[in-house]
C-alpha cells in the first residue's frame, strides 16, 4: 500500500463521519476543536492510518475519492455536482482518448470528471481566476499527466469555436444556446453536445435552438439522489436529500 508523501493530499474522518481534506507538509499540523494533528503522523504512514489529536480525538486518514476532493476542494465558482457528474459522463460518452470543448470550466470539477475518463479537453473559461483555479485543481489531483492533457484559453464561447473535428463539446454556461451553431462547426458528425443548466426556462430556451439546428435526438434528465438511514432494523430514508441541483440536456450532431 502506497505511503502518504509531503505535498499530497489526505482525507481525514473522525468518529462521526465529518471529513476533512488536508494537504500534507513537513512540518504541517491540522486544527481542529478537538485538538492538533501534526501532519508527520500522517507523511510516510500507509493510507488506513489511524492517528489521534493532541486532545485524543481518533481521525482515520484515506486518499480522497474524486466526488470527496470535488466536494471539499478550493473553488470559487459553484461546482457541478458528483451525482450529476456521473450521469454526464454517460449521456456526453466519454472514453479514452476523446476531444472535449468544455466551456465555463469553473472551480474544474467537471474538467476533472472529463480527464479522470481519459479525455483531452480544451477549455474555454471566461475568468482568468477561474481558470487557474482550475488548472492548480486538476493538477492537485490528478498530477502532471492530465495537465498534458489539458488546456484552458481566457476567453469568450460566445465568440466562436477555434477547435474542429471535436467528439464532445460541454457546457457549462448561462446561455448555451449561443454555442449551438459554434458546437455544429466545431463537432465531428455524430459528435454529442451537453449543457448543464439550473432552471427549467434555460431548458426550453436550448431546446428551441436546438429544434432549428442539425443536432437531433435532444434529452433532458434532472438526477435526484435521496440517501437512506440505515442503523440497527431502523431503515428509513433520510429526513433531507439532494434534489434539484440542474438539469442536463444532451443532443447528437447528424448532418443531412
Amino acid at each position: 500500500m502506497r505511503e502518504f508523501r509531503e505535498g499530497e493530499r489526505a482525507l481525514l474522518f473522525d468518529a462521526k463521519g465529518r471529513k476533512y481534506l488536508v494537504t500534507l507538509a513537513e512540518g504541517g499540523e491540522f486544527h481542529t476543536h478537538a485538538g492538533v494533528v501534526p501532519h508527520a503522523l500522517l507523511i510516510g504512514a500507509a493510507e488506513g492510518v489511524t492517528v489521534r489529536s493532541t486532545a485524543g480525538a481518533r481521525y482515520t486518514a484515506v486518499r480522497p475519492t474524486l466526488a470527496e476532493f470535488v466536494l471539499k476542494m478550493p473553488r470559487g465558482a459553484q461546482v457541478i455536482y458528483p451525482k450529476d457528474l456521473g450521469p454526464l459522463l454517460l449521456l456526453a460518452d466519454i472514453f479514452p482518448g476523446c476531444r472535449v470543448l468544455e466551456a465555463g470550466v469553473g472551480s474544474g470539477a467537471m474538467s476533472m470528471t472529463l480527464l479522470r475518463a481519459g479525455a483531452h479537453v480544451a477549455g474555454y473559461e471566461l475568468r482568468g481566476d477561474f481558470a487557474a483555479r482550475a488548472r492548480t485543481n486538476v493538477g492537485a489531483f490528478l498530477g502532471p499527466e492530465a495537465l498534458d492533457r489539458y488546456r484552458v484559453e481566457e476567453r469568450d464561447v460566445y465568440d466562436g469555436v477555434d477547435e474542429v473535428d471535436l467528439d464532445r463539446v460541454v457546457l457549462d454556461l448561462p446561455e448555451p444556446w449561443r454555442v449551438v451553431k459554434h458546437a455544429e462547426s466545431a463537432l465531428r458528425n455524430g459528435g454529442i453536445l451537453v449543457s448543464y443548466l439550473p432552471t427549467v426556462g434555460q431548458v426550453a430556451q436550448l431546446h428551441e435552438e436546438l429544434v432549428g439546428s442539425a443536432f437531433t435526438l435532444a434529452q433532458t434528465v434532472e438526477i435526484l439522489q435521496r440517501s437512506w438511514h440505515v442503523e440497527g432494523q431502523s431503515v428509513r430514508p433520510d429526513h433531507r436529500m439532494v434534489g434539484h441541483t440542474g438539469f442536463l440536456t444532451s443532443a447528437r450532431l447528424v448532418r443531412g
